[in-house]
């Protein structure tokens, strides 16, 4: 009997090792499930049967026979309904990426079925959330930088028209031909630099430097800027600002939030540039005490071409790129940017920088 039971013991285990590499041949999920429950019913049953052989000749009980079958019914029905509660999920939710895949990004998948399925699905439908969202904002973006090169090209293609008539003297138009050129210069170099953060080239020289320096750089080019409107700048730069960065480029992010923050402060107003050292960062803070922020800016206002106030749709804001290439710009440095409303009025624009060789980015 000891014999028996050892050679029963192995054959099954030699079988089930057998079936479990063949199961993993099958291609769908619904036929390993259906396999796995046919395997796993079928040793146990084919055991019992060989042992009936060996014990009672196949016939001296078979009653347990019987039973053993159609326990092995019931088992192999109830895994085929098991199975089945896990595949239908998946189908839906392969139906719903097939969809998105030709398209229609509204579909979604159902956050229904087993744990790891119902997670599944959410995950999907938050990459679908996301992926209709980036392709509205690139919508957004090429109809808003349609609308920034026709106007110039428009108002330079009537100026032109009028000297060719003879109804306007050269000298009357040049120097605001230049000026068009120079905004359609600025906006296609903003646009080349954006694609460039977008795609992952831009390649800074990052090493390590004083900020000081940089801030007051900053803040020298913008005095006259600042007295014509009678606002009062100011700095507070602590005595370790050192951070690994490329000083050009936190100029530029720096001399971009401050010019933004002078065109919303009123006369007689102030803003101020904090550069506060941290363990492993360093914060500079742009803070000033114009209009404040609504939620909405505070949420869209580094998105590219966003036009949330009067600012931004006059010619002198620009084409509303510059706050979305100052976030490339830091976060290409290995920091983090954002905007949030200043206690008492105002807003504060912060961003931070790596202190440490080892924080910049890969």
């Amino acid at each position: 009997m000891i014999e028996l039971a050892l050679i029963v013991a192995a054959s099954t285990l030699a079988a089930g090792l057998a079936g479990g590499l063949c199961l993993r041949l099958l291609p769908s999920v619904r036929a390993r499930l259906a396999g796995l429950a046919l395997l796993a019913v079928a040793l146990p049953l084919v055991a019992v049967l060989l042992s009936g052989v060996a014990m009672f000749h196949m016939g001296a009980d078979v009653v347990i026979l019987g039973v053993a079958a159609a326990s092995s019914t019931v088992a192999i029905a109830a895994a085929l309904l098991v199975g089945g509660s896990i595949t239908r999920p998946i189908d839906r939710l392969r139906a719903a990426s097939g969809a998105l895949a030709q398209g229609d990004l509204s579909a979604r998948a159902p956050e229904q079925g087993p744990t790891e399925v119902a997670e599944l699905g959410a995950a999907f439908n938050e990459m679908a959330s996301r992926l209709a969202a980036l392709f509205d904002a690139r919508r957004e973006l090429v109809a808003w930088a349609s609308h920034d090169l026709r106007t110039p090209i428009a108002s330079m293609q009537a100026m032109l028209e009028a000297l060719e008539d003879g109804v306007a003297q050269p000298d009357h138009y040049l120097p605001v031909l230049q000026q068009q050129v120079r905004t359609l210069a600025h906006l296609v170099d903003d646009l080349f630099e954006l694609a460039r953060i977008d795609a992952g080239a831009l390649t800074l020289e990052l090493r390590e430097a004083e900020l000081a320096g940089v801030v007051d750089t900053c803040l020298r080019g913008l005095q006259a800027e600042a007295r014509a409107r009678r606002v009062k700048l100011e700095a507070r730069v602590a005595g370790d600002a050192v951070a690994w960065c490329a000083p050009d480029q936190v100029q530029r992010v720096l001399l971009n939030l401050v010019t933004n923050a002078l065109r919303h402060t009123p006369s007689d107003g102030s803003i101020a540039v904090l550069v506060e050292p941290h363990p492993r960062w360093l914060q500079v803070t742009v803070e000033d005490s114009g209009d404040g922020l609504a939620p909405e800016a505070q949420r869209r206002m580094f998105e590219g071409f966003w036009r949330g106030d009067v600012a931004r749709t006059t010619g002198k804001a620009g084409a509303g790129l510059g706050l979305t290439i100052a976030r490339g710009l830091v976060e290409a440095q290995g920091g983090q940017i954002w905007a949030e409303p200043r206690s008492g009025g105002g807003a504060r624009f912060c961003f931070t920088l790596p202190r440490d060789r080892a924080l910049r980015p890969a």
